[in-house]
């Protein structure tokens, strides 16, 4: 593996940062490491530089605990009071190595790498608040029982700590978790306030969250620096799980061009905040808005953010900030045996549960379209795994969505499935539900799709086999599907007439902003998990000879422009 080479900018900034730059009196260095997104990636993965280095994109692997604690352990040489924290996300969606122990490899993990504190994400309630509890305090009791303390024996819990200043308990109007943690570092204290973004319900299963209430992040965030002045903290740092994008790459200096959710927080914020660290957008940048820098570390371990604090210790102020991002270049820094050993236990642990075989399909890979506006491949094979599944319950319909579906559906030799495979693309444990709506509901479902445009962030629902529409995005939301263009088997849906539909449990509940599964009659849920659903329909397409997976025209729902 080639090495990353650094711009010369970011040789004098690591000279900088490793404390060779003489400082002015009264002046002290605090350096910070951020992380987000980590997603459960203990193994490196797939990730594609462009540098403003000028060597042109490449796709290489990055990350992995190994990586990531070699990087930490030759940074803390030079600086023992470094901090790690990070921007949430550190578990939920994540591969199998980490999913089907509860994610318990991946606290772990964080726990060895020394993270100090971290804003929750939305992924960490996607079990709910009782999990998400668990995961902070350690236990057993988990609605994840048959993962839960599997792993490692019984389950200690976070030596860091979770931030949530924005997530209020409704019946005793108190935070959920700590709004903020201060650390020392160099004499310093330093107050790191975490938020996640205000649209989390929509995001998780709402009987996980019943009784939570998710406020304005920047509201949330300056009612805290009253509390912490007066603990005699002068320097401030949001840990924050809303993000942006910019056409800038990942480690220009200073980029102008951010844009998002995450743009109008930062503009609301205190002024005495400088360093806002976000996540949930999975991009890298270290961009300025309105003077302040705010950073992102992509996703899943492959980069770090190295920070850079100039504190003015008669004024108890920041005076200056920067930052750099470091890929996590296999081989790069010195191997960290602890890390590497601890890797090499969880591949150990579930090596021979994900390899077990479960069939072979028609294709190397079945694709995940990342294309908002078409159904996709795998798309398709989910949803009619699900109706399969929900065939003995009556099921005429399956719907899936598509932020469900994490990854393509691999294969190995011989185009054959693994566990490992299939729950690299339902990592969720999702349950399947199955309810009536009437055809006048199910359109109603498929025009909540465009509303407030969400469909550009989470997509389109991915529609089993004998289901079929078109829409006309000229059309105004709400009405937006082609009138009798909805058909079953090739027959218009009837509005007044009740038909049967399978969906994950998340979405039954309301999840991704679809309320009119609330509405739905005679709920049955099935028990049965959508990765179960899954390998059974696989199974059963290999032995009736019609290995799933083979190319189909994607024609179930399609635009009329």
């Amino acid at each position: 593996m080639k090495k990353y080479l650094r711009p010369m900018w970011a040789a004098a900034l690591a000279a900088a940062l490793a404390g060779c730059a003489s400082l002015p009196p009264g002046v002290t260095e605090v350096q910070l490491v951020a992380l987000n997104d980590f997603h459960g990636n203990l193994e490196a993965s797939r990730y594609t530089l462009d540098s403003v280095s000028g060597r042109g994109e490449r796709v290489i692997q990055a990350g992995g605990i190994d990586t990531v604690g070699a990087a930490l352990q030759a940074w803390r040489k030079q600086d023992p009071e470094l901090l790690l924290v990070g921007a949430g996300d550190l578990v939920g969606a994540s591969p199998a190595i980490s999913s089907m122990w509860a994610d318990e490899p991946t606290i772990g993990a964080m726990n060895l790498l020394g993270l100090r504190a971290t804003s929750v994400g939305n992924h960490e309630f996607d079990q709910g608040r009782v999990e998400l509890l668990r995961q902070q305090k350690g236990g057993c009791k988990s609605p994840r029982e048959d993962k839960a303390c599997k792993f490692d024996g019984p389950y200690e819990g976070a030596r860091f700590q979770y931030l949530a200043a924005n997530v209020i308990d409704m019946h005793t109007r108190k935070p959920l978790l700590p709004a903020y943690q201060v650390e020392s570092a160099h004499g310093v204290k330093i107050g790191f306030i975490g938020a996640v973004l205000k649209e989390t319900a929509e995001a998780s299963l709402a009987s996980g969250i019943a009784g939570l209430e998710f406020g304005d992040e920047a509201d949330a965030i300056n009612r805290q620096l009253p509390e912490l002045r007066k603990q005699g903290v002068g320097v401030f740092v949001v840990l924050i799980h809303q993000g942006g994008h910019t056409t800038d790459k990942f480690d220009q200096q200073d980029c102008s061009h951010l844009s998002g959710d995450i743009v109008d927080v930062v503009k609301r914020l205190d002024p005495a905040i400088r360093l806002v660290i976000s996540g949930h957008s999975h991009q890298g940048y270290l961009c300025k808005v309105d003077g302040r820098l705010v950073t992102q570390s992509d996703t899943a371990g492959h980069l770090l953010g190295r920070i850079r604090l100039l504190v003015d210790t008669n004024t108890n102020t920041v005076r200056d900030v920067s930052a750099r991002q470091e890929v996590m270049t296999p081989g790069e820094w010195p191997a960290d045996p602890v890390l590497s050993a601890y890797l090499r236990k969880a591949r150990e642990r579930s090596a021979a549960a994900l390899a077990r075989p479960v069939a072979a399909i028609a294709v190397p890979t079945v694709k995940r379209e990342k294309e908002h506006d078409r159904e996709s491949a795998l798309g398709d094979l989910v949803a009619d795994s699900m109706l399969s599944a929900g065939r003995p319950f009556g099921a005429q319909i399956a719907l899936q969505n598509p932020g469900g579906i994490r990854q393509d559906l691999g294969s190995g030799e011989g185009n054959r499935v693994t566990v490992g495979h299939a729950l690299a693309v339902l990592p969720f444990s999702n349950t399947l539900t199955v309810m009536n709506l009437r055809g006048a509901q199910i359109v109603q479902l498929l025009e909540e799709q465009w509303l407030d445009g969400r469909d550009n962030k989470r997509g389109l629902l991915q529609v089993s086999d004998g289901f079929s529409y078109e829409w006309d995005p000229a059309r105004p939301e709400g009405g937006r599907v082609v009138p009798d263009s909805v058909r079953l088997n090739g027959m218009p849906l009837q509005m007044d007439a009740s038909y049967r539909v399978v969906t994950n449990n998340f979405l039954a509940e309301g999840g991704d902003g679809f309320p009119t599964f609330t509405k739905g009659a005679n709920r049955a849920p099935t028990g049965i998990r959508d990765v179960d659903a899954l390998t059974a329909y696989l199974i059963r397409r290999e032995q009736e000879r019609k290995p799933a997976g083979a190319a189909a025209p994607l024609t179930r729902y399609k635009s009329v422009q």
